[in-house]
């Protein structure tokens, strides 16, 4: 899992976003640059198209073949969270965010509460 110091919070993610970036300050061209991320939404329409897979884990449970195929109607699979711990959401079977399951009308939903930042090395 990632080092809480690689975990960042919702409202650190604003904070980062709203920073200037270096390039704006020591008076760099955009023809001098690499590869500059995108700094606006603008900038990232290109992508809003793109499926994504979103997947929020409740929890997982190891048992063997044999276990599996005695499962029945009414059957309880034993997970390895608790009531109340934060659930895993994935994107395209990447660990990206944790959460919690909340009720929208008559639906399950999932309120993100914490953003994983993962190194891209």
């Amino acid at each position: 899992m990632a080092d809480e110091k690689d975990n960042l919070e919702l409202a650190d993610m604003d904070n980062e976003a709203a920073q200037v970036p270096e390039n704006a300050e020591n008076g760099q061209s955009d023809d001098q640059e690499m590869e500059k991320p995108p700094t606006n939404a603008k900038e990232l329409e290109a992508v809003y198209d793109i499926p994504v897979q979103v997947s929020a884990v409740l929890g997982k449970s190891n048992m063997q073949v044999s276990q599996l195929l005695k499962l029945g109607r009414g059957a309880v699979v034993e997970l390895d969270r608790k009531v109340g711990e934060a659930i895993d959401i994935y994107v395209n079977n990447r660990l990206v965010a944790r959460g919690e399951v909340v009720v929208v009308e008559d639906r399950l939903g999932v309120t993100m509460t914490e953003i994983i930042k993962m190194d891209r090395s």
